[in-house]
């Protein structure tokens, strides 16, 4: 059930979002070199590695400099980037993750192998369920870059305390995972971004 409400939302969305979608794509194009999407190597069900789709908004090779992005005024972020995270029009390219069977409309989000593999064995059983473009956590850290931006040391931060955090929001998300929790998540999500 969860998996057909996953390909008919992502459908409807895609659909949708496409025109919007194109001219995100121009506007990224016309401002900085480098491809429209950014791809970044994510850990999903079961440990598996899958390719994220996400709209550019950094300049080429940012990641290079680290994966965290630290505040909305991070200088990696282009001009277009600062509108499209505002907005997080970026993650809209992961329906075609969802629609791919990669991910999920709700699930926790998937993180880098780098942090996964500072899961303990009981954190690791959020990897028994599909990624999710959005999740409780994304609704509690929704504004996670300008607090790791005002922090000295943003790595350590998230590592002791955003992370462990977003688990036991995983956790319990996982414990009971129903389409209704998922409509209420999704309905959360979108009024989180119309509010900016």
């Amino acid at each position: 059930m969860k998996r057909i409400f996953d390909i008919l939302f992502s459908i409807l969305i895609v659909l949708v979002f496409l025109p919007f979608g194109m001219l995100i794509a121009v506007w990224i194009a016309l401002e900085s070199k480098g491809g429209v999407f950014y791809f970044q190597e994510r850990i999903g069900r079961f440990g598996k590695p899958f390719s994220l789709w996400k709209f550019r908004t950094m300049r080429k090779n940012a990641d290079k400099q680290g994966k965290l992005t630290v505040g909305m005024r991070d200088p990696r972020i282009t001009k277009s980037g600062y509108f499209i995270r505002k907005f997080k029009l970026d993650e809209f390219p992961q329906f075609i993750n969802v629609l791919k069977g990669e991910m999920s409309i709700v699930g926790p989000r998937p993180e880098v192998k780098e942090y996964v593999d500072l899961y303990t064995k009981e954190q690791c059983e959020i990897l028994n369920v599909k990624p999710g473009i959005t999740d409780l956590a994304s609704l509690e850290f929704f504004n996670e870059n300008e607090l790791l931006g005002k922090a000295d040391d943003p790595q350590k931060v998230y590592i002791e305390q955003v992370l462990p955090a977003k688990i036991e929001l995983n956790k319990k998300y996982i414990a009971n995972p129903t389409i209704g929790a998922d409509i209420k998540i999704i309905w959360r999500t979108f009024l989180k971004i119309v509010k900016g």
